[in-house]
């Protein structure tokens, strides 16, 4: 196990980039204990010169390497947690990093693929895109005499390793800060890492983000607008993922787009189309459609890449989420306003009335006008993205109109009558299981009631040898959390307190 010592030395290097940066320059003094007070006071003496403009929270979180450029994009989704403004800051952060050399990329491949790289690629070139956790190339694989191009993903080198270390680190700060601060517990921050970690615990083993590939592609299938590349599977392992190269126009180049005379409003309905039809239709969904992981293909088909980050939604959230954009197209608010109440989304002490009152009041505006504000349609960054993508090539778009007969679709196939039919025929095997369990159920409830009886007649027993062995487990505890505490006071309450101000 990793020392307090060594978790807070490695911290004080990221307090020295953040002091560096100028990060703490924005914070109120009167706002900070006076233990941070003084380590603002010696942070602004080692702010270098030219730190005091400009975004210097992302500055400071791109220097510190992977893990910090990850926790400040996975931080840009949780305005509950640095504020609205904050968030929106991070959203800036750019996932480009100088590639690593191209002769440890081929190690990587001839390792991962147990062959030599010229056995697996008749052509392999330089990297062409780099980000945090892996790296872009072009190659070639012949087959039957004919070549293809394709696109091969490497996983950086020791990226796992370095991680882990960062990711310690960020655990141990929001153990300390739930420990101590109600703040803290409120914001849930060991259960924001522990979101982050499994994310990135997902995106580097690239035989899952494959899959992902091979879900969507037999998902969408039959769509006329959208699709994704073929994967390559046997040039794809944990550490390399082999595609098919997509030739197209990405989405992020108005100006190839505009040359080739695309119809950009009918390019807007597509994204938006596509994505409802994804996350109502199969509740499976691209959670990162920026304008660069999509493209336009000859046939005027979307095509997405990087399926690194996936969402996903169960039968009950598609209802919820379909049953609220149906009631705002038909102007229904007092639906919107229960479903809000079924779905456990508002307190049941507010009245659904108020509430109704309240949706009208952003429901209307928003028809009235030809544009919509993005923040307010369906309360998901995902949608918010998409709908801002759609919008670059639409200023007018009406977002109902277009979504209209994708919900409609599906409320009409999943909450009509076959709907309905096939949800009780799930019901019942449901509680067929239910049922099958319930003597094991019981069993364990019995046992746990009885220790229960045991320990209140008896009381709870522990030898001295235990009690002795956690009153000196207690006071090491407490002798290092509190140096543990004195010395990110110092940094990381000025930190917290420079998100909400930036």
């Amino acid at each position: 196990m990793i020392s307090a010592t060594t978790h807070i030395a490695r911290l004080a290097r990221a307090g020295f980039v953040f002091a560096r940066e100028g990060v703490f320059g924005a914070v109120d003094p009167s706002l900070v204990p006076p233990p941070g007070q003084l380590a603002l006071k010696i942070a602004r003496l080692i702010e270098r010169r030219g730190a005091k403009s400009g975004q210097r929270l992302t500055r400071a979180l791109t220097r510190m390497g992977p893990a910090y450029l990850k926790l400040g994009q996975f931080l840009a989704t949780r305005p509950d947690v640095v504020g609205v403004f904050m968030a929106r800051d991070l959203e800036s952060l750019q996932d480009r990093l100088p590639p690593f050399p191209q002769v440890e990329a081929e190690a990587v491949i001839a390792a991962s693929l147990e062959r030599p790289l010229a056995q697996a690629f008749a052509s392999f070139g330089p990297a062409v895109a780099a980000a945090s956790i892996a790296q872009v190339h072009r190659g070639e694989v012949e087959r039957d005499g004919v070549r293809r191009a394709v696109a091969v993903k490497v996983l950086r080198p020791n990226v796992a390793a370095r991680f882990r270390r960062d990711l310690a680190d960020f655990f141990f700060v929001a153990h300390q800060a739930e420990a101590y601060s109600a703040e803290a517990r409120r914001l849930r921050l060991i259960e924001v890492i522990n979101t982050m970690s499994r994310s990135v615990a997902i995106e580097m083993d690239l035989r899952l983000e494959a899959a992902a590939l091979s879900e969507m592609a037999e998902n969408t299938r039959g769509d006329p607008d959208f699709r994704v590349p073929a994967v390559d599977w046997d040039r794809t392992t944990h550490n390399v993922l082999t595609m098919e190269w997509i030739d197209g126009i990405a989405l992020s180049d108005h100006a190839r787009l505009e040359q080739a005379r695309i119809d950009l409003p009918d390019l807007g309905r597509k994204v938006i189309q596509s994505f409802l039809r994804h996350a109502l239709r199969d509740g499976f969904f691209h959670a990162d459609m920026h304008p660069g992981n999509l493209f336009l293909d000859e046939e005027g088909r979307l095509v997405a890449v990087d399926f690194g980050i996936m969402g996903r939604l169960g039968l009950k959230e598609r209802r919820f989420l379909a049953e609220i954009l149906l009631g705002f197209i038909t102007r229904d608010y007092r639906r919107v306003a229960e479903v809000h109440f079924e779905a456990g989304y508002v307190p049941q002490h507010h009245s659904v009335e108020n509430f109704a009152q309240a949706i009208r009041a952003i429901g209307e505006p928003i028809h009235n006008r030809t544009g919509t504000r993005p923040e307010l349609i369906l309360l998901q960054k995902t949608m918010v993205v998409v709908e801002g993508v759609a919008r670059g090539f639409d200023p007018k778009l009406d977002i109902w109109k277009i979504a209209d007969p994708v919900v409609r679709e599906w409320i009409e196939r999943n909450l009509g009558p076959i709907g309905r039919i096939e949800s009780a025929l799930g019901g019942a095997g449901d509680l067929a299981r239910v049922l099958a369990g319930l003597p094991d159920v019981a069993g364990r409830a019995v046992a746990v009631i009885e220790q229960l009886e045991v320990m209140t007649r008896e009381g709870l027993t522990l030898s001295p040898e235990t009690i002795a062995a956690m009153g000196r487990t207690e006071g090491r505890r407490s002798r290092w959390w509190t140096l543990a505490l004195w010395i990110i006071a110092g940094t990381f309450i000025a930190i917290l307190v420079a998100i909400r101000q930036l």
